[in-house]
């Protein structure tokens, strides 16, 4: 075998083991995530599972590749099949801020949405549980604004849209995971199917009180520079999205079905022509990329509408504050 044969062996081996571990790995997590067993029990199987990917490392180090592939085959077609068996379901017990779904029908230019959640947060255990059927009129609606909210890295937020109405009132849509009682969020479990996608519809003092007030996280709100057109079939389009959900429940993903990515593929079938990038993974930086694509208030750098509309202290200042909307919008460009 020459020099060349024997660099082009060693490298194909390479490949393999590479993909072969990566693939055990995936295989392991997702026996963790959704294993119902006793704890020793699913231990011990994620055991075996990486103790037999180890065995058919050996082999096809050995020279058995042809052994070895095939205990691939076997192995990741039996997990593909279990996986593929792995169903969304709206019938869990859930948690209280996602136990109800939204929905919503339109007649002419009246808009009635079920299921607005119009919670009173005194902390994330303590609330006033409220769920609401609202009426809006599609020829009111006046404004889009995108609210960007941090709790920790600043590459990432978490995604909400406002759509306000002549009328003074504010309707917020949140994409977020469809939690169980008692479970929490993980963005590593979000890979794996361990929760179920839920578009919230909300007054707007819930919404953002709740990050602001309650979490502690850091928000800010941008005025979207969008036609009127355009307003009203984003706003039908999240009532599309939300009302497909209970015929078809979804599962969360963390990268390709999330507060982001779901508006994003609303706003590509409105527009158009949107394209791909960084930013929409990388959800903190989401402002410069609609900065980018002509969506914010023309005649400000981005460092500009990020400080004006920075509204965590205003927010906390407001309390309670009926006209809570407003004063969070103080000195935002646009409004």
């Amino acid at each position: 075998m020459s020099t060349v044969q024997k660099l082009l062996r060693y490298a194909v081996l390479c490949l393999l083991t590479l993909t072969g571990f990566l693939l055990s790995a995936w295989g392991a997590l997702a026996l963790g995530y959704h294993l119902q067993w006793p704890a020793a029990m699913v231990y011990g199987l994620i055991g075996i599972w990486c103790l037999f990917g180890c065995v058919l490392l050996v082999l096809l180090w050995r020279r058995r590749a042809g052994l070895a592939l095939l205990g691939y085959l076997v192995s990741f077609g039996l997990l593909a099949v279990w996986w593929g068996s792995l169903e969304p379901s709206n019938q869990r017990v859930w948690a209280d801020d996602v136990a109800k779904m939204a929905s919503g029908r339109v007649a002419g230019s009246r808009l009635t949405l079920d299921n607005v959640r119009n919670f009173d947060w005194r902390s994330d255990q303590d609330y006033q549980v409220a769920w609401e059927t609202r009426d809006y009129d599609l020829d009111r609606l006046a404004s889009v604004d995108l609210v960007t909210s941090y709790w920790g890295m600043p590459a990432i937020a978490h995604i909400l849209v406002s759509f306000g109405f002549e009328d003074g009132r504010f309707l917020t849509f949140s994409v977020e995971v469809r939690k169980e009682k008692g479970e929490a969020y993980s963005e590593i479990g979000g890979f794996f199917k361990q929760f179920e996608l839920s578009i919230v519809a909300t007054d707007e003092r819930d919404a953002l009180r709740v990050r602001t007030n309650v979490r502690g996280e850091e928000a800010y709100l941008y005025r979207l520079d969008l036609p009127r057109s355009a307003m009203r079939a984003l706003l039908l389009a999240y009532v599309e999205q939300a009302n497909a959900l209970i015929e078809r429940p979804r599962f969360y993903n963390t990268v390709t079905a999330n507060c982001t990515t779901i508006v994003f593929d609303m706003m590509q079938s409105i527009v158009g022509g949107l394209p791909m990038d960084y930013r929409l993974l990388l959800t903190g930086y989401l402002p410069g990329y609609a900065m980018d694509n002509g969506g914010l208030q023309p005649g400000y750098p981005l460092d500009e509408l990020r400080r004006l509309g920075h509204f965590t202290a205003r927010a906390r200042a407001s309390g309670q504050a009926l006209d809570f909307s407003w004063r969070i919008r103080r000195g935002v460009p646009g409004w």
